[in-house]
């Protein structure tokens, strides 16, 4: 079942997936321009935003996983999962540019300095700029394979800022931030397990 789940991926354009995986971005702005986002519509359209964000980049990170535990290949859309997430941080960091601090970069600069979670999900999102930058077989080529690797093992920093901004900046311990802090810990413990196991084949 799993082999035939993968074979027919293969007849799936990449181009699909950015169409499919828009759509939410899509429908959190239709909300928000009809004013159906809530009491606190800003906040609902960062949250939103910021979800997909995490959603896409766990889903990279699943990937190896998933083709190596449960033998579903789907590692020929990984740069469109990594992209989406880096797509989703942009839009999510705009919203709380233009619309938080309303491109005030005086207010900007003393809000990262201030809030922990500020601080942390920049930090992540600037991260993801060079990985944004070379996610492409350009770069791949100019860099060489085992270069480019290396670089891209930022994708784990990443994570790990994405799940410590989520927690931090709803100032409490819900259920949901807890949710993908674990899925987090467990990709990552999962990579780390295996470079244990086989240290000469590094992360997979």
């Amino acid at each position: 079942m799993f082999a035939g789940f993968s074979a027919a991926s293969k007849r799936i354009p990449k181009l699909a997936v950015y169409a499919v995986g828009f759509i939410p971005a899509i429908e959190l702005l239709y909300l928000g321009v009809n004013d159906q986002l809530g009491a606190e519509p800003v906040r609902a359209l960062e949250h939103g935003l910021g979800l997909w964000a995490m959603r896409f980049l766990l889903a990279t990170l699943a990937l190896s996983p998933l083709r190596q535990l449960a033998g579903v290949d789907l590692l020929r859309f990984r740069r469109q999962f990594g992209l989406l997430a880096f797509y989703y941080v942009v839009l999510h960091l705009a919203a709380y540019v233009a619309i938080d601090m309303g491109l005030d970069a005086k207010a900007l600069w003393a809000d990262i300095l201030k809030r922990p979670y500020v601080t942390i999900g920049m930090l992540g999102f600037l991260l993801m700029i060079p990985l944004a930058l070379t996610s492409n077989n350009m770069m791949i080529r100019r860099m060489g394979g085992h270069a480019w690797a290396r670089l891209h093992r930022l994708v784990y920093l990443v994570a790990v800022a994405g799940a410590a901004h989520f927690i931090l900046v709803v100032k409490s311990w819900p259920l949901e931030p807890i949710v993908y802090a674990a899925i987090t810990a467990l990709l990552l413990g999962y990579r780390a397990a295996r470079k244990w196991r086989a240290p000469r084949r590094g992360f997979a």
